[in-house]
């Protein structure tokens, strides 16, 4: 029968000796990286009854007739949580929790201090053998900080053959900079990796890494290393499908090798000293770029598909689009303009984008530019005989009333009238989120109205439409509420009797619940 006297202090299972019977009659206590507790008490592992209430037997672990090997790829298989569990219970199980192939932690997911982060992390990682180590993960929150002789040491053990995800996520605004120990990376250590994810570190003396021929996925967020060293880098990644490049403040110019045959998508994020990419990897079928409109060449691929670009700092990206896209990307089909406001009318485009059927362009604060011609889009609309689907997307900070022109409802408005040579016939579906009554935006509807002949929806939002996205409503405040009752009386007046029959036309207003119309 049970004792019932005061049990033994707690043990974590990571401390126990190879010898130690997990059926013992003290508890048993591991703390995983989530925080879990698990014990002998909790999964009943004691004395238990009979049915007529006489005590039987101690349960102790249960026979094993699996062979080692299958035992531990079930064990492999569990979730890190189940996993703990399973060491608590079974010895053979504590036995290749030494070689837990899946070694991730997440401090946002934990809510857990520093201090009792750190304790946890380096606890499992003394622990651990270092042997079978699949994945790695360590994501971090702002007030993570640590001594870097804690991260040599996790890295250590992480990083052994047979690793295939290396993610290491340490605080954006912390000034920590831990100096990513590149010798880890070496032929006998890395060369199976394939995920690869560095964020604030950094990454220098990378003449010490071996051949990473496994690479598929490379993320650099927030890490000091120049030109010279990404080249080195990825000298040997022949097999790279993905480069991620997101605030890597030290390079300068990013040429891309032809030697990267299989890679197919290229990110680069504010990376505010680059001033050019230069890519002569052939297969290259994605881009997102987020910076100033600097030059950029894909060795004249025909492959890029899908293009964003996104220039939050400096303006006119629509003219910088207009001008040079199709030398860089003239097979785009799917296309995101995202403009933080343009100071000229966007002039029209020297040749065809032929292929391109969706195209998205917004602008983020349109009102310091009062003068610009919404009616100027048009020709994206006119260099593209293909397109299927055309967003515009207007995100108006709170502005002084007539900054833009608009339209005084009720009054005689002379609109100017869209006069083309040709009308576009395969244009199917526009969305207009943001819509404003100014002049040239109610413009710019209508003459679409008047261009598209196959047009079959027409969808207008008075708002951002941010709020739709959300699974809650929010306040949209006082401003965006009286803008949109002039966007809709707009709309009623200009818009709506010149919509044929057989569109399919709809317009979106705030939400009448209490929680959109609060001020």
């Amino acid at each position: 029968m049970a004792s019932s006297s005061s049990p033994r202090p707690l043990e974590s299972v990571a401390d126990l000796p190879s010898s130690c019977s997990p059926a013992s009659h003290h508890p048993l206590k591991f703390i995983t990286d989530v925080g879990l507790t698990v014990s002998h008490a909790e999964s009943k592992v004691s004395t238990c009854q009979q049915a007529d209430g006489s005590p039987s037997a101690d349960v102790m672990e249960p026979e094993v007739t699996l062979p080692e090997d299958i035992l531990w790829k079930i064990h492999a298989l569990m979730p890190m949580q189940d996993a703990a569990r399973a060491a608590c219970l079974s010895h053979s199980f504590l036995h290749s929790w030494r070689c837990y192939p899946k070694l991730i932690f997440d401090m946002r997911a934990l809510r857990k201090q520093t201090k009792d982060f750190i304790n946890r992390v380096d606890h499992i990682m003394q622990n651990h053998s270092g042997v079978g180590v699949e994945i790695f993960k360590l994501q971090t929150r702002n007030d993570f900080s640590v001594h870097p002789s804690y991260l040599d040491r996790w890295l250590e053990v992480a990083v052994t053959p047979g690793i295939k995800e290396f993610v290491l996520g340490l605080p954006i605004e912390n000034e920590m900079k831990y100096n990513f120990p590149s010798s880890l990376l070496s032929r006998e250590r890395a060369h199976s990796i394939q995920y690869f994810h560095l964020s604030s570190c950094m990454f220098h003396s990378v003449g010490k890494v071996g051949c990473l021929s496994s690479l598929k996925t490379v993320r650099l967020h927030d890490v000091g290393i120049t030109d010279e060293e990404l080249c080195l880098l990825l000298s040997n990644s022949f097999t790279l499908e993905h480069l991620d490049l997101e605030s890597c403040y030290d390079i300068r110019c990013l040429k891309l090798s032809h030697l990267l045959s299989k890679l197919n998508r290229l990110d680069v994020q504010s990376c505010k000293m680059l001033q050019m990419i230069e890519c002569s990897a052939p297969k290259v079928s994605i881009l997102n770029y987020d910076g100033p409109t600097i030059p950029i060449s894909l060795g004249g691929s025909l492959q890029v598909k899908k293009m964003q670009l996104t220039s939050t700092d400096v303006p006119n990206l629509l003219h910088y689009a207009t001008t040079k896209l199709l030398s860089i990307a003239p097979n785009v089909e799917t296309l995101f303009l995202y403009s933080l406001y343009e100071k000229v009318n966007t002039p029209m485009v020297l040749g065809k984008f032929l292929h391109l059927k969706y195209l998205e362009i917004k602008l983020f604060i349109p009102s310091r530019s009062p003068d610009y011609d919404f009616c100027s889009l048009v020709s994206f609309l006119d260099a593209s005989p293909n397109l299927k689907m055309f967003v515009l997307c207007v995100e108006v900070p709170t502005i002084e009333p007539g900054l833009i022109p608009g339209v005084q409802i009720g009054e005689d408005s002379l609109f100017a009238s869209c006069v083309r040579k040709h009308r576009h016939g395969k244009l199917k579906s526009v969305i207009i989120n943001g819509f404003r009554p100014w002049k040239t935006m109610i413009e710019l509807t209508r003459c679409i109205l008047d261009y598209a002949a196959s047009l079959k929806h027409l969808i207008m939002d008075t708002t951002d439409g941010y709020h739709r996205r959300s699974a809650k409503c929010f306040p949209l405040g006082k401003d965006t509420l009286i803008e949109a009752r002039k966007a809709l009386e707009a709309i009623m007046t200009y818009i709506e009797g010149k919509v044929p029959s057989k569109v399919n036309f709809k317009v979106l207003e705030p939400c009448n619940c209490n929680k959109c119309q609060e001020v």
